[in-house]
């Protein structure tokens, strides 16, 4: 199964992607900003193509199952991408509740200096149940797309 996360508008704070799953928009993205060199906590991770498996420690794992007791069955973590550690998929609605991880949300907000996604839960609700089964099969790959940048 693959996701491909279209970032098509960027400022200095922020990007918002279109997300998709199998070619079909599944919700709205939002990720810290480009930046040339990492700056750890405000940088989105590179363009490409990697894995998503499973993590099931840490604070973000033990939030969830109490907050989403009916479906979670651990941390969609992407991995292996340089020079980062323990991206996730997970709630939120703005640059302040991520740190290079992939927010999804239903609405999103594309006023350069002032953007943000809305309904996280929900299109989280709707996200994670449909790649689910393939990230526990080792079988769920993300690539990021760096439309904003005019560049793939």
């Amino acid at each position: 199964m693959d996701v491909l996360v279209d970032r098509f508008i960027s400022d200095n704070d922020t990007t918002i992607s279109h997300v998709l799953v199998d070619g079909q928009f599944m919700c709205f993205g939002l990720e810290d900003e480009y930046r040339a060199e990492k700056v750890m906590h405000e940088t989105r991770i590179p363009a490409g193509r990697y894995a998503v498996r499973m993590r099931n420690q840490g604070s973000h794992d033990s939030q969830y199952r109490a907050q989403f007791p009916d479906i979670h069955r651990g941390m969609l973590h992407v991995r292996d991408v340089p020079g980062f550690e323990f991206i996730l998929i997970h709630c939120g609605n703005t640059q302040a509740d991520t740190s290079g991880c992939l927010l999804v949300g239903s609405g999103a907000v594309t006023d350069v200096g002032n953007m943000s996604i809305s309904s996280s839960r929900s299109a989280y609700r709707k996200f994670y149940p449909t790649v689910i089964d393939a990230a526990l099969d080792g079988d769920l790959w993300i690539t990021y797309v760096d439309s904003d940048l005019g560049a793939s």
